[in-house]
Order: C-alpha cells, then sequence, then structure tokens
C-alpha cells in the first residue's frame, strides 16, 4: 500500500516563527544541506547585527559567513530587505530565505541579485507534510538560488570590474610619466585616462589616430586609419604610407605590423611591446616607459609619410 502525502498547516508544528522553527532549524541544519547541496556548520541562532538579529549565521565549507532568514508566512518586502541588510552588513557570502509562500516579485529579484551581485541568494519554500499516521516532517524545496551560469555571469562581472581599475591605473601611470621629459611624445598631453584597452589621439589627419593599447600579457602602439564612410580610403592611406616603409621603420628603429585584415574595415601600422600588461601591476613602470618611447620614435618616423598623403 502506498500512503498520500498531507500537506500540513505551518503553525500546527510550528507554532511560534523563532522559538520553535528558528530553533528546529539550528538543531537540525542537515535538511538546509540536504535540500541545497550544501555543507552549513557551526550554526547560531539570533546573531546581532546592530540594533537587528539575524535568525540564523553558519559557516560554509570554505568558512565564509551564510545567513538564514526564515519566514513562516508568504514572502514580504520588509523580510527581503532584512536579508540584504544582514547580507551586506556580515559581508557573508550565501545568504538563504526560508518562507511559506514566496511571491513572484521576489524570486525575480533574488535571481537578479544572483546575477547582479558577489553573494549567492537562494529562496525556498518550507512546506510541513505527512504520511497516514506518520510524524510531520519539512519539506524544502528550492524555488531560485545561483545557477551554474549565473555563477560563471558572476565571475565575468569580477574580472571585468579588476580589469576596469588596473587598465584606468594603468594608464594614469602611463600618461604621467609621458609629462617627464622634451625627449617624450606630447602627442597624449591632453588626454584623460580610461577604463579601456586603449587610448586615443588625434594625429591630425581626418581618420587617423595615434593609440597605445594594453592587453592582458602585452600591449603596442598604433597608427589606426578607419575614414568610416570610406574603406578604400583606409586602404589608400595604408599603401601611401607603406611606399616609404623602408624609411619608416629604419627611422623608428625596428620591424612595423602594416596590418590590412580581410573583411575589416580599418588598416592598422603597430609596433608590439612585450614583457607585461595590465595584470602585471608590478611591472608597469617598465612596460609604460617602452611603450612611451616607442610611440615617440614612431610618430617621428611617421609623420612626414602623413604630412605627404595625397588626394585622401
Amino acid at each position: 500500500m502506498i500512503g498520500k502525502i498531507e500537506r500540513l498547516p505551518l503553525r500546527s508544528v510550528w507554532k511560534h516563527e523563532a522559538l520553535d522553527f528558528t530553533t528546529w532549524l539550528e538543531a537540525n541544519v542537515d535538511v538546509i544541506n540536504d535540500a541545497l547541496n550544501l555543507s552549513l556548520t557551526n550554526i547560531d541562532r539570533e546573531h546581532s547585527v546592530g540594533t537587528f538579529s539575524v535568525d540564523l549565521v553558519a559557516e560554509d565549507e570554505s568558512g565564509d559567513l551564510v545567513i538564514i532568514e526564515n519566514q513562516l508566512e508568504r514572502s514580504d518586502h520588509e523580510h527581503l530587505g532584512k536579508l540584504i541588510t544582514y547580507t551586506t552588513y556580515l559581508e557573508a557570502k550565501k545568504a538563504i530565505w526560508i518562507v511559506s509562500d514566496p511571491r513572484p516579485e521576489h524570486v525575480n529579484a533574488l535571481s537578479w541579485l544572483n546575477q547582479n551581485s558577489s553573494a549567492s541568494f537562494y529562496l525556498v519554500k518550507v512546506d510541513a507534510v505527512r504520511i497516514g499516521e506518520s510524524a510531520p516532517a519539512p519539506l524544502l524545496t528550492l524555488i531560485t538560488g545561483p545557477s551554474l551560469e549565473q555563477s560563471e555571469i558572476q565571475e565575468t562581472k569580477k574580472e571585468l570590474s579588476e580589469r576596469y581599475v588596473l587598465r584606468r591605473r594603468f594608464w594614469m601611470g602611463l600618461l604621467q610619466k609621458s609629462k617627464g621629459g622634451k625627449d617624450k611624445t606630447k602627442l597624449f598631453s591632453n588626454i584623460s585616462p580610461s577604463i579601456s584597452s586603449d587610448i586615443t589621439t588625434s594625429s591630425g589627419v581626418s581618420g587617423i589616430h595615434f593609440l597605445y593599447r594594453i592587453r592582458r600579457n602585452d600591449g603596442d602602439i598604433c597608427l589606426y586609419i578607419d575614414r568610416k564612410d570610406n574603406a578604400e580610403d583606409n586602404l589608400k592611406i595604408l599603401n601611401q604610407l607603406r611606399q616609404s616603409q623602408e624609411k619608416i621603420e629604419t627611422d623608428f628603429g625596428a620591424s612595423l605590423n602594416w596590418d590590412q585584415k580581410d573583411g575589416k574595415r580599418a588598416c592598422t601600422i603597430s609596433y608590439v611591446i612585450d614583457g607585461a600588461g595590465w595584470k602585471d601591476e608590478e611591472k608597469w613602470p617598465e612596460m609604460q616607459e617602452g611603450m612611451i618611447d616607442a610611440m615617440t620614435r614612431f610618430e617621428v618616423a611617421i609623420r612626414p609619410g602623413l604630412d605627404q598623403l595625397t588626394d585622401v
């Protein structure tokens, strides 16, 4: 004979949210672990957060704090606010909100938080069930939580944020160094640091720019040729400059990359500087000096060719 699951009113099993349900969870954290595939330990009840107190605080397998907020009612804005407040105040890595009836708005809110914050948020529905005359048992159902895809999105956003900060600092240092002597190019003297991978300045010729680029492991200096309304002009400019390639490279002191990519509108003339990228902060000073020196020689070498461009 197969029994039928019967759902019971939560208040008939746990009459008081804090005194009964939270106390029971403290002693039975394995129920949460099983439902969410976690390994929570060292659970602590009524943890102080300023003038408030968290229902439960635990530690995960990495030793990071986990917030657990309980609500034997339909989810509401007040408890959502508490969850976020406690998580940020304690710098918790995970937050679990257990409710009897999750509103769609709060499901969406936690899904958004999982995609746009560094913490992981779980919304869990709790039921009390029994089969026949058995003792009541908890049934926890995960409604929304951090997916693998969301975790990857978080890591990507974190890396992008770090990249933006580092690149801006790199450009600040390079631009400051470029002001340090008469023998250094003044092309970028009025340019502000950027979070982008490049900083650009006009060559004085329409559609042609000088630029610095920094990547993860190297950087380059470049003449970027892009008259956006006329791809043929870009190639014509590159070919005119290339007629003086030998002299330009001799004056520069090294071979250059003359780039005309199939299917690409823009053309470039560039020189790669190896040794460091935006990830190698200890090597920035040497890299910045190398890029400035290359750009100084590059401008001197290619300026006569720019001045002699015809019909462009």
